[in-house]
């Protein structure tokens, strides 16, 4: 096999979600930012929650002429 081939495997990768949680895992980026996490996501929390990407929600609720209701 050729030499150097593989990525360098970084065992105390860090992981940073936008809610703030940190957590350590194996993978090839030292980094990892993510937008959702086990700590913040509907399915875990079982809190009902927004998850906009590039502005969509807005965009269909224009589209239908609808408000958003909390």
């Amino acid at each position: 096999m050729k030499k150097d081939l593989q990525p360098t495997y970084y065992h105390d990768a860090v992981v940073k979600c936008a809610c703030g949680n940190t957590f350590t895992t194996g993978s090839t980026q030292k980094e990892l930012k993510v937008e959702i996490c086990s700590k913040c996501h509907p399915f875990y929390t079982g809190k009902q929650k927004m998850v906009d990407t590039g502005g969509r929600v807005e965009k269909f609720l224009k589209k239908y002429n609808m408000t958003m209701e909390e």
